[in-house]
């Protein structure tokens, strides 16, 4: 449980003691097992699930009860099937097992629920089932992206717009501070350009016409690896303890902020 206490965890305890819960806030976090190049490990869900405990922890000293569920780890499929040991879902299928999550709590009687995302193709699926369940069952469960939150903090933080992106920061500090064991920024080979129609991959999923993107599908591997390469050097486990301990409390506060709001009146 990463040295956090397992009365936060559904998975350490027992039926009878989740029903004793006074109408907890469920913390459902979910993430994604994809490539992050050559020096980060692919299970950042790992990492969601290590914040996520020390979210509840925070959420608890400050008076509100909040039970993690286990961390879904796989996310909807988008830039990484060509990786090797990449593992993810089709959107499809990542909507119906999240509709099956959160109708089960429903069920239950657990509408205070809160959405910890790890990964950027699982936002527009969970918006489509989370609106849908608004619409339906007048329940609102939000949906708070900890890497995008990260960056937000960095950015306060002055790190620079090109240390940023997908392999970057926010997670290549949040993994030396949380997984150091897992990090390996040992100098690799330029990642070669790629090319698509006879035209320079500039990005995900788009290539450079005369200066404008076009789309173009493309996988994670022909995409440059600039802001890999600018951030490696830079990154350091005490920035990503820094950034982990402010995402931790903005969260924690939000999760206060949402368990006051949705009381019973």
């Amino acid at each position: 449980m990463n040295g956090i206490s397992e009365r936060f965890y559904l998975n350490a305890l027992t039926a009878p003691a989740v029903a004793q819960a006074a109408n907890p806030v469920i913390l459902l976090p979910l993430g994604s097992h994809e490539d992050h190049g050559p020096h980060l490990p692919m299970g950042d869900y790992v990492l969601a699930d290590m914040l996520v405990g020390k979210i509840a922890a925070s959420v608890a000293e400050k008076g509100v009860t909040a039970l993690v569920a286990p961390t879904l780890p796989y996310g909807v499929a988008d830039y990484f099937a060509a990786s090797p040991g990449a593992m993810a879902l089709s959107p499809a299928s990542f909507k119906g097992v999240l509709e099956d999550l959160l109708a089960g709590l429903i069920a239950q009687g657990f509408t205070r629920i809160l959405i910890l995302n790890g990964h950027g193709g699982n936002v527009p699926v969970i918006h489509e089932v989370t609106l849908a369940i608004k619409t339906a069952r007048h329940i609102v469960i939000p949906s708070f992206y900890l890497w995008k939150i990260a960056r937000v903090i960095m950015e306060r933080e002055a790190v620079a717009a090109n240390r940023l992106g997908h392999g970057a920061e926010p997670l290549a500090s949040l993994s030396m501070a949380l997984r150091p064991e897992t990090v390996n920024f040992e100098p690799a080979p330029a990642q070669p350009h790629a090319v698509e129609l006879g035209l320079p991959v500039s990005g995900f999923g788009c290539v450079d016409f005369a200066g404008v993107p076009v789309d173009v599908p493309s996988q994670f591997h022909q995409v440059p690896d600039d802001a890999i390469r600018t951030a490696a050097p830079l990154a350091s486990a005490a920035l990503g303890a820094a950034v982990a301990a402010e995402l931790v409390e903005v969260a924690a506060s939000f999760v206060v902020h949402f368990a006051k709001a949705t009381a019973a009146p």
